[in-house]
């Protein structure tokens, strides 16, 4: 996957002489290039081939769409109680776009292990931003909303920073995942106990975290040939009419199912339900969002497109464009202008969500906010021995 500039295909230096990245064990090259890393993660031991690492332009394809949605979903949120057609939509989307998102995350933290480098990229790039957004969006309800009693709680997550403690916990359980013989269905058993436990509590938003790992674990278990089957002509043809039935469906039972079961926050005792409703909803709400997802990963276009280079600014979109959407809903906008409920003013939210978080995702605004969003603190971590 990964090949050496031609300087150091001639005469490659031997392991001992090449100099490590700052930070980063020195590891065999021959090892390299068998983990898929992350986009936008950090070059491989070897500078050479890091050098010539290069992003899969269908991966930031499907990243740059998802949050579309997200941001979409989360724009429809205070509008759509006077449409069922809405409520529908919603339903659909809210039931594959996080466990796309959740599916992708996993698939790229396959090479994860407890090494010193992947622990300090996991403290950075994840836990960082999780403390200053998850105090950001404190701050900015206590003063836009004026709600003096809101407290800055590092374990109460707010809105939609849960993501990234979720990714954090996710992350450092990989190593357990890839040990087990049959992770998938320890993960989905995992879920279910978690919908029947009403005493988890909301520290650190666990029972999303606990439900939506199946879909993590299944990302780690992915390998680049099963995209590829998902790609083709077939399984898109085959999307087509389950898309137009789970439509179909979801406008029937819109009025009928809580919006709590797609959330995936509580248990099944917490929304009401009989506790054996949350094994029987876990199960088949997973199987309902992997054939959505398979759907929208069929469809997601994979060459480059105007929208490719987005895909790498999409952590910058998730936690901008929340502010937005709760700035609106602080100030009473939606309150005021009553036909953001009319089928014109959803068509206005929409594009006006899509369009907010395409600019959140450009280069400029991932340049400006990288102290954030991936800061460098080099100093604060101890050199590694060899460099020390």
């Amino acid at each position: 996957m990964f090949q050496a500039p031609s300087a150091f295909q001639r005469a490659p230096l031997p392991p001992a002489t090449r100099e490590p990245e700052p930070g980063r064990e020195q590891a065999p090259t021959a090892t390299a290039p068998r983990s898929v890393a992350e986009p936008g993660a950090p070059g491989s031991p070897a500078p050479a081939p890091a050098a010539a690492r290069k992003r899969d332009p269908y991966f930031d394809n499907v990243k740059y769409l998802a949050i579309v949605l997200v941001a979409v979903a989360h724009a429809w949120e205070p509008v759509m109680d006077g449409s069922r057609a809405t409520r529908a939509l919603y339903m659909i989307v809210y039931a594959f776009h996080m466990p796309a998102f959740i599916l992708v995350s996993g698939y790229f933290s396959r090479s994860f292990d407890m090494t010193a480098p992947k622990v300090k990229r996991l403290i950075t790039s994840v836990a960082v931003p999780y403390v200053l957004f998850e105090t950001a969006y404190s701050l900015f309800k206590r003063y836009a909303d004026d709600s003096p009693d809101m407290a800055i709680s590092l374990v109460d997550p707010f809105f939609l920073t849960w993501f990234l403690i979720a990714l954090f916990i996710w992350r450092v359980t990989t190593p357990i995942w890839r040990t087990l013989r049959h992770p998938l269905p320890v993960a989905l058993a995992v879920a279910a106990l978690a919908s029947v436990s009403p005493d988890i509590g909301d520290d650190l938003d666990l029972q999303r975290v606990l439900q939506f790992l199946p879909f993590f674990v299944l990302g780690l278990l992915l390998k680049p040939e099963h995209f590829q089957l998902v790609r083709r002509r077939k399984v898109r043809l085959l999307s087509l009419p389950l898309f137009a039935g789970a439509l179909l469906f979801a406008y029937w039972i819109a009025p009928r199912m809580q919006l709590g079961w797609l959330y995936r926050a509580n248990s099944a005792q917490e929304m009401g339900a009989p506790w054996w409703s949350g094994a029987v909803m876990t199960l088949a709400m997973s199987g309902c969002a992997l054939a959505l997802t398979i759907g929208f990963l069929a469809w997601a276009p994979g060459g480059t497109r105007w929208f490719t280079a987005l895909g790498a600014g999409t952590v910058c979109g998730y936690l901008l464009h929340g502010f937005l959407i709760k700035g609106a809903g602080y100030t009473g906008l939606f309150d005021r202008f009553t036909w953001l409920s009319d089928p014109a003013g959803l068509v206005v939210v929409s594009l006006t969500a899509a369009a907010a978080v395409t600019l959140m995702c450009t280069p400029l605004v991932g340049r400006a906010l990288k102290w954030a969003t991936d800061p460098d603190l080099r100093w604060a971590f101890r050199k590694d021995p060899e460099r020390r």
